[in-house]
Protein backbone atom coordinates (compact mmCIF):
# COMPACT_ATOMS: atom_id res chain seq x y z
CA UNK A 1 0.00 0.00 0.00
CA UNK A 2 1.42 3.60 -0.86
CA UNK A 3 -0.57 6.16 0.34
CA UNK A 4 0.13 10.13 0.91
CA UNK A 5 -0.57 11.75 4.29
CA UNK A 6 -0.95 15.37 4.46
CA UNK A 7 -2.72 17.93 6.46
CA UNK A 8 -3.58 21.62 7.22
CA UNK A 9 -4.77 22.80 3.85
CA UNK A 10 -6.30 25.90 5.68
CA UNK A 11 -8.31 26.57 2.39
CA UNK A 12 -9.96 30.43 2.16
CA UNK A 13 -7.28 31.06 4.42
CA UNK A 14 -6.07 34.63 3.63
CA UNK A 15 -2.70 37.01 4.45
CA UNK A 16 -3.41 40.49 5.91
CA UNK A 17 -6.41 40.85 3.53
CA UNK A 18 -4.31 38.76 0.56
CA UNK A 19 -6.82 36.28 -1.29
CA UNK A 20 -4.54 33.09 -1.63
CA UNK A 21 -7.71 30.82 -3.73
CA UNK A 22 -4.86 30.53 -6.59
CA UNK A 23 -2.10 29.23 -4.41
CA UNK A 24 -4.56 26.49 -2.96
CA UNK A 25 -6.07 25.34 -6.69
CA UNK A 26 -2.55 25.33 -8.08
CA UNK A 27 -1.34 23.16 -4.98
CA UNK A 28 -4.30 20.54 -4.75
CA UNK A 29 -3.65 20.42 -8.84
CA UNK A 30 0.06 19.43 -7.86
CA UNK A 31 -0.62 16.86 -5.71
CA UNK A 32 -3.83 15.62 -8.05
CA UNK A 33 -1.30 15.21 -10.58
CA UNK A 34 1.83 13.48 -8.24
CA UNK A 35 -1.24 11.02 -7.20
CA UNK A 36 -2.19 10.23 -10.89
CA UNK A 37 1.74 9.56 -12.18
CA UNK A 38 2.81 8.12 -9.25
CA UNK A 39 0.21 6.15 -8.83
CA UNK A 40 -0.74 6.51 -5.34
CA UNK A 41 -3.28 4.56 -3.75
CA UNK A 42 -4.61 6.16 -0.78
CA UNK A 43 -4.64 9.80 0.46
CA UNK A 44 -4.69 10.83 4.35
CA UNK A 45 -5.93 14.48 5.08
CA UNK A 46 -5.53 14.97 8.71
CA UNK A 47 -7.48 17.97 9.61
CA UNK A 48 -7.90 21.96 8.68
CA UNK A 49 -9.37 21.44 5.60
CA UNK A 50 -10.83 24.49 5.22
CA UNK A 51 -9.79 27.57 7.60
CA UNK A 52 -12.55 28.48 9.18
CA UNK A 53 -15.69 26.85 9.76
CA UNK A 54 -18.10 28.40 7.23
CA UNK A 55 -15.74 28.66 4.00
CA UNK A 56 -16.53 31.10 1.26
CA UNK A 57 -18.18 29.41 -2.38
CA UNK A 58 -14.50 29.57 -3.89
CA UNK A 59 -12.98 27.46 -1.33
CA UNK A 60 -16.08 25.18 -1.22
CA UNK A 61 -15.58 24.81 -4.86
CA UNK A 62 -11.61 24.28 -5.03
CA UNK A 63 -12.45 21.49 -2.25
CA UNK A 64 -14.77 19.61 -4.62
CA UNK A 65 -13.35 19.93 -7.66
CA UNK A 66 -10.02 18.28 -6.27
CA UNK A 67 -12.31 15.53 -5.00
CA UNK A 68 -13.68 14.63 -8.55
CA UNK A 69 -10.27 14.53 -9.51
CA UNK A 70 -9.00 12.45 -7.21
CA UNK A 71 -12.16 10.15 -7.91
CA UNK A 72 -10.87 9.82 -11.44
CA UNK A 73 -7.32 8.70 -10.70
CA UNK A 74 -5.47 5.86 -9.46
CA UNK A 75 -6.31 6.78 -6.04
CA UNK A 76 -9.13 4.45 -4.64
CA UNK A 77 -9.45 5.45 -1.12
CA UNK A 78 -9.62 8.96 0.42
CA UNK A 79 -9.74 9.64 4.61
CA UNK A 80 -10.50 13.14 5.47
CA UNK A 81 -11.00 13.90 9.59
CA UNK A 82 -11.31 17.41 10.62
CA UNK A 83 -9.48 19.42 12.59
CA UNK A 84 -10.01 22.31 15.13
CA UNK A 85 -10.66 24.75 12.52
CA UNK A 86 -12.81 22.96 10.42
CA UNK A 87 -17.26 22.33 10.70
CA UNK A 88 -18.18 18.90 12.22
CA UNK A 89 -21.33 18.94 10.34
CA UNK A 90 -20.64 20.97 7.89
CA UNK A 91 -17.51 18.39 6.66
CA UNK A 92 -19.88 16.00 7.19
CA UNK A 93 -22.83 17.02 5.32
CA UNK A 94 -22.11 15.43 1.83
CA UNK A 95 -20.51 11.82 3.52
CA UNK A 96 -22.86 9.78 2.54
CA UNK A 97 -22.87 11.04 -1.46
CA UNK A 98 -18.93 11.12 -0.78
CA UNK A 99 -18.74 7.38 -0.01
CA UNK A 100 -19.74 6.29 -3.43
CA UNK A 101 -16.60 7.89 -4.65
CA UNK A 102 -14.62 6.38 -2.02
CA UNK A 103 -13.76 9.23 0.04
CA UNK A 104 -14.49 8.76 3.41
CA UNK A 105 -14.99 11.70 5.63
CA UNK A 106 -15.25 11.62 9.89
CA UNK A 107 -15.79 14.94 10.85
CA UNK A 108 -16.98 14.47 14.77
CA UNK A 109 -16.36 11.56 17.50
CA UNK A 110 -18.37 8.23 16.80
CA UNK A 111 -20.87 6.98 18.33
CA UNK A 112 -19.17 3.99 19.01
CA UNK A 113 -15.18 3.01 18.39
CA UNK A 114 -15.74 1.33 15.09
CA UNK A 115 -17.50 4.63 13.42
CA UNK A 116 -13.91 5.84 12.99
CA UNK A 117 -12.46 2.45 11.73
CA UNK A 118 -12.12 1.86 8.04
CA UNK A 119 -11.05 -0.97 6.36
CA UNK A 120 -9.12 0.09 2.81
CA UNK A 121 -9.25 -2.90 0.16
CA UNK A 122 -7.04 -3.29 -3.12
CA UNK A 123 -8.01 -3.23 -6.29
CA UNK A 124 -8.86 -7.32 -6.11
CA UNK A 125 -11.35 -5.70 -3.28
CA UNK A 126 -8.84 -7.50 -0.64
CA UNK A 127 -8.27 -6.14 2.99
CA UNK A 128 -5.21 -3.72 2.84
CA UNK A 129 -4.84 -1.48 5.65
CA UNK A 130 -7.02 -0.50 8.32
CA UNK A 131 -7.27 3.21 9.01
CA UNK A 132 -8.18 4.59 12.79
CA UNK A 133 -9.42 8.16 11.22
CA UNK A 134 -10.00 9.93 14.16
CA UNK A 135 -10.90 13.63 14.09
CA UNK A 136 -10.15 16.45 16.26
CA UNK A 137 -11.75 15.98 19.71
CA UNK A 138 -13.03 18.65 21.43
CA UNK A 139 -12.68 18.64 25.14
CA UNK A 140 -16.51 18.62 25.72
CA UNK A 141 -16.46 15.41 23.58
CA UNK A 142 -14.46 13.52 25.51
CA UNK A 143 -14.61 15.13 29.69
CA UNK A 144 -17.62 15.30 31.53
CA UNK A 145 -16.71 18.73 33.66
CA UNK A 146 -17.47 18.36 37.51
CA UNK A 147 -18.18 21.53 39.98
CA UNK A 148 -15.31 22.66 42.01
CA UNK A 149 -12.49 20.60 39.61
CA UNK A 150 -8.94 22.48 39.93
CA UNK A 151 -7.85 23.38 36.36
CA UNK A 152 -5.19 20.76 36.81
CA UNK A 153 -7.99 18.28 37.25
CA UNK A 154 -9.26 19.54 33.58
CA UNK A 155 -6.05 18.82 31.82
CA UNK A 156 -5.56 15.49 33.56
CA UNK A 157 -9.17 14.31 32.16
CA UNK A 158 -8.34 15.93 28.99
CA UNK A 159 -5.25 14.28 28.32
CA UNK A 160 -6.73 10.86 29.90
CA UNK A 161 -9.77 10.70 27.73
CA UNK A 162 -7.91 11.07 24.37
CA UNK A 163 -5.88 8.02 25.61
CA UNK A 164 -8.67 5.85 26.52
CA UNK A 165 -10.11 7.19 22.73
CA UNK A 166 -7.43 6.30 20.70
CA UNK A 167 -6.93 2.97 23.10
CA UNK A 168 -10.50 2.10 22.52
CA UNK A 169 -10.72 2.72 18.69
CA UNK A 170 -7.39 0.53 18.12
CA UNK A 171 -8.70 -1.97 20.18
CA UNK A 172 -11.61 -2.26 18.02
CA UNK A 173 -9.14 -2.00 14.82
CA UNK A 174 -7.17 -5.13 16.11
CA UNK A 175 -10.06 -6.87 16.65
CA UNK A 176 -11.21 -6.69 13.10
CA UNK A 177 -7.60 -7.37 11.99
CA UNK A 178 -7.90 -10.53 13.52
CA UNK A 179 -11.72 -11.84 12.60
CA UNK A 180 -10.15 -10.76 9.07
CA UNK A 181 -7.10 -13.32 9.70
CA UNK A 182 -4.71 -10.84 7.90
CA UNK A 183 -1.73 -8.91 9.59
CA UNK A 184 -2.73 -6.00 7.81
CA UNK A 185 -1.10 -2.59 8.80
CA UNK A 186 -2.99 -0.20 10.89
CA UNK A 187 -2.80 3.34 10.47
CA UNK A 188 -4.09 6.40 12.90
CA UNK A 189 -4.53 9.68 12.19
CA UNK A 190 -5.46 12.48 14.45
CA UNK A 191 -5.66 16.10 15.15
CA UNK A 192 -3.79 17.54 17.80
CA UNK A 193 -0.80 18.74 20.08
CA UNK A 194 2.03 16.53 20.55
CA UNK A 195 4.11 17.11 24.09
CA UNK A 196 7.11 18.75 22.67
CA UNK A 197 5.90 19.96 18.89
CA UNK A 198 7.60 22.85 17.47
CA UNK A 199 5.85 25.84 15.85
CA UNK A 200 6.82 28.94 14.47
CA UNK A 201 6.01 32.83 15.52
CA UNK A 202 3.41 33.26 12.85
CA UNK A 203 3.05 29.85 11.31
CA UNK A 204 -1.24 30.12 12.69
CA UNK A 205 -1.04 27.49 15.02
CA UNK A 206 -4.01 28.07 17.13
CA UNK A 207 -3.79 26.42 20.40
CA UNK A 208 -5.87 23.70 20.91
CA UNK A 209 -6.86 23.58 24.58
CA UNK A 210 -6.70 25.47 27.62
CA UNK A 211 -3.74 24.95 30.03
CA UNK A 212 -0.02 23.80 28.98
CA UNK A 213 -0.52 20.03 30.14
CA UNK A 214 -2.83 19.32 27.23
CA UNK A 215 0.14 18.03 24.97
CA UNK A 216 0.09 14.69 24.16
CA UNK A 217 2.71 12.33 25.00
CA UNK A 218 4.21 9.80 22.58
CA UNK A 219 3.74 7.00 24.49
CA UNK A 220 -0.70 8.23 24.65
CA UNK A 221 -0.24 6.39 21.23
CA UNK A 222 -1.07 2.52 21.08
CA UNK A 223 1.93 0.55 20.22
CA UNK A 224 0.07 -1.23 17.72
CA UNK A 225 -0.07 1.87 15.14
CA UNK A 226 2.13 1.08 12.49
CA UNK A 227 2.32 4.88 11.61
CA UNK A 228 0.64 7.12 13.26
CA UNK A 229 -0.83 10.34 10.52
CA UNK A 230 -1.52 13.56 12.23
CA UNK A 231 -2.25 17.35 11.70
CA UNK A 232 -2.45 20.78 13.41
CA UNK A 233 1.12 21.72 13.60
CA UNK A 234 2.69 23.10 10.30
CA UNK A 235 6.21 22.37 10.37
CA UNK A 236 6.58 19.18 9.39
CA UNK A 237 8.24 17.07 11.91
CA UNK A 238 8.28 13.37 13.67
CA UNK A 239 6.43 12.57 17.07
CA UNK A 240 9.09 11.59 19.92
CA UNK A 241 11.76 11.17 17.19
CA UNK A 242 9.88 8.33 15.37
CA UNK A 243 9.79 7.64 12.06
CA UNK A 244 6.51 6.20 11.81
CA UNK A 245 5.06 9.26 13.94
CA UNK A 246 4.76 11.83 11.90
CA UNK A 247 3.49 15.57 11.57
CA UNK A 248 2.89 16.30 7.50
CA UNK A 249 2.81 19.99 8.39
CA UNK A 250 0.42 22.74 6.46
CA UNK A 251 1.59 22.54 2.10
CA UNK A 252 1.51 26.40 2.18
CA UNK A 253 3.62 28.84 4.00
CA UNK A 254 0.74 30.05 6.49
CA UNK A 255 2.40 33.48 7.01
CA UNK A 256 5.52 35.27 7.28
CA UNK A 257 7.52 33.33 10.40
CA UNK A 258 7.45 30.27 7.76
CA UNK A 259 8.84 32.85 4.57
CA UNK A 260 11.51 31.10 3.13
CA UNK A 261 10.45 27.29 4.12
CA UNK A 262 9.89 24.21 2.24
CA UNK A 263 6.98 22.97 2.51
CA UNK A 264 6.07 19.10 1.77
CA UNK A 265 3.75 16.10 2.11
CA UNK A 266 4.65 12.19 2.92
CA UNK A 267 4.37 9.37 0.67
CA UNK A 268 4.18 6.49 2.89
CA UNK A 269 4.81 2.44 1.68
CA UNK A 270 3.74 0.00 4.09
CA UNK A 271 5.26 -3.70 3.05
CA UNK A 272 5.99 -5.93 5.33
CA UNK A 273 8.66 -4.40 7.57
CA UNK A 274 8.37 -0.90 9.07
CA UNK A 275 7.02 2.07 6.96
CA UNK A 276 9.04 3.53 4.54
CA UNK A 277 8.02 7.70 4.53
CA UNK A 278 9.66 10.18 1.92
CA UNK A 279 8.95 13.60 2.40
CA UNK A 280 7.94 14.96 -1.06
CA UNK A 281 8.24 18.97 -1.85
CA UNK A 282 5.70 20.90 -2.91
CA UNK A 283 6.27 23.17 -4.93
CA UNK A 284 6.40 27.09 -3.91
CA UNK A 285 3.35 29.12 -5.51
CA UNK A 286 3.89 32.36 -4.39
CA UNK A 287 6.76 33.59 -2.92
CA UNK A 288 7.26 35.67 0.74
CA UNK A 289 9.76 37.73 1.78
CA UNK A 290 10.75 39.31 4.90
CA UNK A 291 12.74 42.51 4.07
CA UNK A 292 14.23 44.30 7.78
CA UNK A 293 17.16 46.54 8.43
CA UNK A 294 17.87 50.15 7.79
CA UNK A 295 16.31 52.26 4.74
CA UNK A 296 19.56 51.83 3.02
CA UNK A 297 19.44 47.85 3.22
CA UNK A 298 16.14 47.93 2.77
CA UNK A 299 15.72 49.26 -0.37
CA UNK A 300 18.99 47.95 -1.60
CA UNK A 301 17.10 44.22 -1.39
CA UNK A 302 13.93 45.73 -2.75
CA UNK A 303 15.92 46.67 -6.23
CA UNK A 304 17.61 43.20 -6.09
CA UNK A 305 14.18 41.66 -5.79
CA UNK A 306 12.75 43.69 -8.46
CA UNK A 307 15.31 42.32 -11.11
CA UNK A 308 13.92 38.74 -10.15
CA UNK A 309 10.79 40.02 -12.43
CA UNK A 310 8.65 37.80 -10.40
CA UNK A 311 5.20 37.91 -7.83
CA UNK A 312 6.62 38.36 -4.54
CA UNK A 313 4.59 39.29 -1.11
CA UNK A 314 6.45 41.33 1.47
CA UNK A 315 7.05 42.21 4.73
CA UNK A 316 8.23 45.09 5.80
CA UNK A 317 10.38 45.56 9.09
CA UNK A 318 12.22 48.93 9.20
CA UNK A 319 14.27 49.38 12.27
CA UNK A 320 16.99 52.23 11.49
CA UNK A 321 17.68 54.98 13.70
CA UNK A 322 16.80 57.44 11.16
CA UNK A 323 13.47 58.58 12.02
CA UNK A 324 10.55 58.19 8.76
CA UNK A 325 7.35 59.32 9.13
CA UNK A 326 6.68 58.20 4.74
CA UNK A 327 7.76 54.59 5.05
CA UNK A 328 4.45 53.31 2.94
CA UNK A 329 4.79 55.99 0.49
CA UNK A 330 8.87 55.08 0.12
CA UNK A 331 8.02 51.58 -0.63
CA UNK A 332 5.55 52.07 -2.99
CA UNK A 333 7.72 54.58 -5.02
CA UNK A 334 10.30 51.94 -5.44
CA UNK A 335 8.26 48.74 -6.22
CA UNK A 336 5.51 51.01 -8.91
CA UNK A 337 5.61 49.16 -11.92
CA UNK A 338 7.10 45.70 -10.14
CA UNK A 339 5.58 42.31 -9.27
CA UNK A 340 6.51 43.51 -5.81
CA UNK A 341 3.29 43.70 -3.11
CA UNK A 342 3.76 44.66 0.57
CA UNK A 343 1.06 43.17 2.07
CA UNK A 344 2.63 44.31 5.71
CA UNK A 345 4.99 47.36 6.90
CA UNK A 346 6.22 47.67 10.58
CA UNK A 347 7.94 50.90 11.24
CA UNK A 348 9.87 49.59 14.87
CA UNK A 349 11.40 53.40 15.80
CA UNK A 350 10.96 53.58 19.11
CA UNK A 351 9.75 57.64 18.67
CA UNK A 352 7.45 56.51 16.27
CA UNK A 353 5.30 53.98 18.59
CA UNK A 354 6.06 56.38 21.69
CA UNK A 355 4.91 59.36 19.47
CA UNK A 356 1.56 57.11 18.04
CA UNK A 357 2.86 58.01 14.89
CA UNK A 358 0.29 57.27 11.80
CA UNK A 359 3.22 55.45 9.93
CA UNK A 360 3.80 53.04 12.74
CA UNK A 361 0.68 50.88 11.25
CA UNK A 362 0.17 48.61 14.11
CA UNK A 363 -3.34 47.42 13.95
CA UNK A 364 -5.32 44.89 15.06
CA UNK A 365 -4.70 42.72 12.27
CA UNK A 366 -1.19 42.57 13.28
CA UNK A 367 -2.01 41.24 16.50
CA UNK A 368 -2.96 37.65 17.82
CA UNK A 369 -5.98 37.47 20.82
CA UNK A 370 -3.38 36.62 23.62
CA UNK A 371 -1.40 39.92 22.28
CA UNK A 372 -4.41 41.83 22.37
CA UNK A 373 -5.53 40.43 25.72
CA UNK A 374 -2.16 41.08 26.82
CA UNK A 375 -2.14 44.99 26.12
CA UNK A 376 -5.82 45.04 27.98
CA UNK A 377 -3.53 43.87 31.18
CA UNK A 378 -1.06 46.21 30.85
CA UNK A 379 -3.55 49.09 29.93
CA UNK A 380 -5.19 48.16 33.38
CA UNK A 381 -2.08 47.58 35.71
CA UNK A 382 -3.20 44.14 36.70
CA UNK A 383 -1.16 43.20 39.33
CA UNK A 384 1.24 40.16 38.23
CA UNK A 385 0.09 37.37 40.45
CA UNK A 386 -3.17 37.69 39.06
CA UNK A 387 -2.83 37.51 35.39
CA UNK A 388 -2.40 33.43 35.09
CA UNK A 389 -5.89 32.98 36.20
CA UNK A 390 -6.79 35.88 34.01
CA UNK A 391 -5.04 34.17 31.19
CA UNK A 392 -6.69 31.13 31.83
CA UNK A 393 -10.59 31.78 32.10
CA UNK A 394 -9.50 34.41 28.83
CA UNK A 395 -8.97 30.88 27.12
CA UNK A 396 -11.50 28.74 28.61
CA UNK A 397 -13.99 32.03 26.67
CA UNK A 398 -11.68 31.57 23.37
CA UNK A 399 -12.56 28.03 23.68
CA UNK A 400 -16.15 28.33 23.80
CA UNK A 401 -16.18 31.09 21.37
CA UNK A 402 -14.20 29.18 18.72
CA UNK A 403 -16.58 26.23 18.89
CA UNK A 404 -19.88 27.49 19.54
CA UNK A 405 -20.81 27.22 16.04
CA UNK A 406 -20.63 23.17 16.69
CA UNK A 407 -23.14 24.20 20.17
CA UNK A 408 -25.71 25.51 17.54
CA UNK A 409 -25.75 22.98 14.72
Amino acid sequence: MKFIHTSDWHIGRSLYGRKRYEEYEAFLNWLADYITCEKVEALLVAGDIFDNTAPSNRAQEIYYQFLCRIAASPCRDVVITAGNHDSPSFLSAPRELLRFLNIHVVGSLGAIAGDEVLVLSNEEAEPEMIVCAVPYLRDRDIRRAEAGESMEDKERKLVEGIGEHYRQVLAEAERIRTELGKPLPIVAMGHLFTAGGQTLDGDGVRNLYVGSLAHIGAKMFPAAIDYLALGHLHQPQKVGGAEHRRYSGSPLVMGFGEAGRSKSVYLVELGNGQPVVTAIPVPCFQVLKVVQGDWTAISGHLEKLKSWDKSIWLEIIYDGDEVIGDLRRRLEAIIAGSKLEVLRAKNKRAVDKIMHCAESEETLGDLNVNEVFQRCLDAHQVPPAQVDELFTTYNEALKSLYEGEQRAE
